[in-house]
């Protein structure tokens, strides 16, 4: 009987849900269809936080930004929304509850990040648009919540490191064959590659910095025996699929940045000290400062733009000559380091750059894709930005933390008792310096697209570090 009842009250329910849409409908106010989506995903942020996190990486490829950032942070539908709502639902447990491990709280890779989130919020106090930077802490913190804090709880199963790269590893393959798809109906030109993963990535530069932050995990996923023979073949067509999206995607600084992290593999693997690879850098440097006038001499010969021609693509990495590209960037550059003079210390506040460098370009460093109202974004750098809107601690604080980061996860690699372990920490922290490479040239981290997947590999490299480097734990075949 009471089976019935409850089964009438469900019918019930689906019919007055289903009048109640044909109403509003005929008002036109088609959002009520979404009502039951909304109390799902209400839901699963109360009682299944982890599954929240895994729709956000599936959606996160996928997601369109709905307006442009002339006006302030654009908006990413539908992952942006959710990440704030996972923002709240934290904080209120947390303010409430109080609960979370001691030990991520007080993680040395924690412990540089709260520095950075702390002068964020100084800088904020003192900025040249107070409520645009505002917006931008708010929206790091959407980012950083979610996929680095919950992110170290979600990893403390091994197993669920490998669900989080797979979940996102499927939906971004999809847009990847999507791009090259497109690509192939415009007979695969370099102009076309800034376009063809319009609207899932805006910006060809961001979609290949992704690509290539999710080689050396598949590459892992590929060759991890501990996996299944239809794991390591979906692996390894996966790596195929990405390699020929960044080599198509004619993306310079990821090129660069893979090439260097296969230099860094090799450090990695024959053991090389720290001291040695010290003193090589140092070596380079005063090399580099002996030369550097006849190096620069050269460079401003070289007049190869970039072209649909690889070798001659290639060759434009060098030209800060008549690149439009180089030269825009070079300018961007410039204007944030005389944005930082004025402003040395507190800088002009996170997330203005783009609102404040217009007056600090030159005439004669402006190029053809240059404005003069100084809205085309922001500083192409990870690094030289939060220089210009968060001064020396800024900047400081930034690479500190980036620092922290490879330090932990090298120590996992030659200190960690687990064999399992030590692989896949190498694995993710190669992934994350394809991107702290890239940095230097450009910066995505204010954006859904790298932020997810870049803050969520740290945490990966955390929960390794701290659940996961006992030698006892044997992994097993999923």
């Amino acid at each position: 009987m009471l089976g019935k009842i409850e089964l009438r009250s469900f019918y019930a329910l689906i019919g007055i849900f289903l009048a109640v849409t044909c109403y509003y409908i005929t008002k036109e106010m088609y959002w009520f269809a979404a009502a039951p989506l909304v109390l799902g995903l209400a839901y699963l942020a109360i009682f299944s936080l982890d599954t929240i996190l895994y729709i956000i990486a599936f959606a996160t490829p996928f997601a369109i930004t709905l307006n442009d950032k002339s006006s302030g942070p654009a908006l990413s539908m539908p992952t942006e929304p959710l990440m704030f709502g996972v923002l709240l639902i934290f904080t209120f447990k947390f303010i409430f509850e109080g609960r979370f491990d001691r030990r991520v709280l007080t993680h040395p890779v924690s412990i540089a990040l709260y520095f950075v989130l702390l002068w964020m919020f100084i800088t904020t106090l003192t900025s040249s648009y107070p409520l645009v930077s505002l917006k931008h802490m708010i929206s790091q913190l959407w980012f950083i919540v979610p996929f680095y804090f919950l992110g170290t709880q979600l990893f403390r199963e091994k197993k669920n490191i490998k669900r989080f790269i797979w979940v996102y590893l499927f939906s971004l393959c999809i847009v990847v064959i999507y791009t090259i798809i497109r690509h192939g109906e415009n007979e695969w030109t370099q102009k076309a590659a800034h376009w063809v993963m319009i609207p899932f990535y805006n910006d060809h530069t961001a979609y290949a910095a992704v690509l290539a932050l999710f080689i050396p995990p598949v590459i892992f996923l590929w060759r991890d025996k501990t996996n299944l023979l239809r794991e390591r073949v979906l692996s390894s067509m996966a790596f195929w699929v990405l390699l020929i999206g960044v080599i198509l995607s004619y993306t310079r600084a990821a090129w660069l940045s893979l090439v260097l992290v296969i230099v860094i593999y090799f450090i990695y693997l024959f053991r090389i000290k720290f001291k040695h690879v010290l003193l090589i850098g140092i070596t380079g440097l005063a090399i580099f400062l002996t030369v550097k006038d006849d190096l620069f001499m050269k460079l401003e010969k070289n007049r190869q733009d970039s072209a649909t021609d690889f070798n001659k693509h290639i060759k434009s990495i060098s030209n800060i000559s008549t690149d439009a590209s180089n030269l825009e960037r070079i300018n961007r550059w410039n204007s944030a380091l005389r944005m930082w003079k004025q402003r040395p210390v507190m800088g002009w506040g996170p997330g203005t750059y783009q609102f404040n460098y217009a007056p600090f370009q030159k005439s004669n460093e402006m190029t053809i894709i240059s404005t003069n109202a100084g809205d085309m974004g922001n500083a192409h750098s990870e690094y030289i930005g939060p220089l210009a809107e968060q001064g020396v601690p800024g900047m400081a604080f930034i690479i500190i933390l980036v620092s922290v980061i490879i330090y932990t996860g090298s120590m996992i690699y030659s200190k960690s008792e687990n064999k399992h372990s030590r692989k896949m920490s190498l694995a993710i922290l190669l992934g994350l310096l394809t991107y702290f490479i890239h940095g230097i040239m450009n910066n995505f981290l204010d954006t859904d697209k790298l932020a997810v997947p870049v803050w969520a590999f740290v945490a990966m490299i955390v929960a390794l570090d701290v659940y996961h480097s006992e030698p006892d734990e044997a992994p097993t075949k999923n």
